[in-house]
């Protein structure tokens, strides 16, 4: 299924997440072909709370948040595959191998994560994840992610 899928509405992006604001970094989904790979948006807005400390006078998102939008938007996609993460648990990143950042990423940039499903061992998944901004790559790595049982904490 491409352009915007039915499967994905804003509360189902929550329930399926386990972060909550200011941490989930997935406002939409945009293309999702089941098992294969799930494209996603963040608005990037200056009124991110990392904006504050990085960089005053010269806002810049971290390289490291872009790579967990990435995950998350893997986690995404693991969720809503068929034969995907078993009911009860949650995607955690488990690694990150071949990260490269080619440009910043700053307020008003729309992020379009795309992640590419590589290996899948349950329960472990291998994916690729590709960050865009007007069409042009940002940042890329290949993630590692495991499947845990959810749990909640007091």
């Amino acid at each position: 299924m491409s352009g915007r899928s039915q499967l994905f509405d804003y509360n189902e992006i929550w329930s399926l997440l386990p972060h909550e604001f200011p941490f989930q970094f997935v406002d939409r989904v945009l293309e999702f072909e089941d098992g294969r790979r799930i494209v996603t948006l963040k608005n990037v807005s200056i009124d991110e709370p990392f904006f504050r400390g990085h960089f005053p006078g010269m806002p810049v998102m971290p390289g490291v948040l872009i790579c967990e939008a990435l995950a998350q938007a893997g986690a995404l996609l693991a969720h809503r595959s068929r034969d995907g993460v078993q009911p009860g648990n949650v995607v955690v990143l488990a690694g990150l191998d071949k990260a490269r950042f080619r440009r910043p990423v700053v307020p008003g940039d729309q992020l379009h994560l795309e992640v590419s499903l590589l290996k899948r061992h349950r329960p472990l998944w291998r994916m690729h994840g590709v960050a865009r901004v007007e069409g042009q790559m940002v940042a890329e790595a290949e993630l590692s992610a495991m499947e845990v049982e959810r749990t909640r904490h007091p």
